[in-house]
């Protein structure tokens, strides 16, 4: 079974990837990385960093930049850039994902969120959307700092 990653290159982001292979190393399983891009969105890029101000939207950069970032932080980790609309929102995002937790039949997402745990989620939150779905256990990574034990 595979533990799935939303990863969108953020601080949170890559805390969550961190924690994810953490358990996949203690229950021998496997992590995916998924970045979600809204094709053509050259705001929605600059707001995440993907790209800089007056830079071209390049999907394929996107991803490969993305892809390099999780290899870097979790070589065992896999990672798989998906597609959606330019004008794709948080649910249409974590529609993505739900799907391919699914499909891959992933028993844990790990997602880093600063607001998904909170009991009042705003209803626009990626994370809040996916940490909705009842089809897999989701762990939600606030804290940035490395656990107890790792580097």
């Amino acid at each position: 079974m595979t533990l799935l990653v939303p990863f969108d290159g953020s601080t949170l982001a890559e805390a969550a990837l961190s924690r994810a292979v953490q358990f996949a190393e203690a229950f021998d399983e496997t992590v995916l990385a998924v970045a979600v891009v809204p094709q053509g969105n050259t705001n929605y890029a600059r707001e995440h960093g993907w790209i800089d101000p007056g830079d071209p939207f390049d999907a394929d950069a996107i991803a490969a930049t993305l892809g390099d970032q999780v290899a870097a932080l979790a070589p065992e980790a896999s990672f798989r850039a998906e597609p959606v609309s330019r004008g794709a929102r948080a649910g249409s995002i974590a529609r993505v994902i739900r799907r391919l937790a699914r499909t891959e039949d992933a028993p844990m997402v790990f997602v880093g969120s600063e607001n998904a745990g909170r009991l009042v989620t705003n209803l626009t939150s990626v994370g809040g959307n996916v940490a909705a779905d009842r089809q897999y256990d989701v762990v939600i990574v606030r804290n940035t700092a490395p656990v107890s034990g790792t580097a």
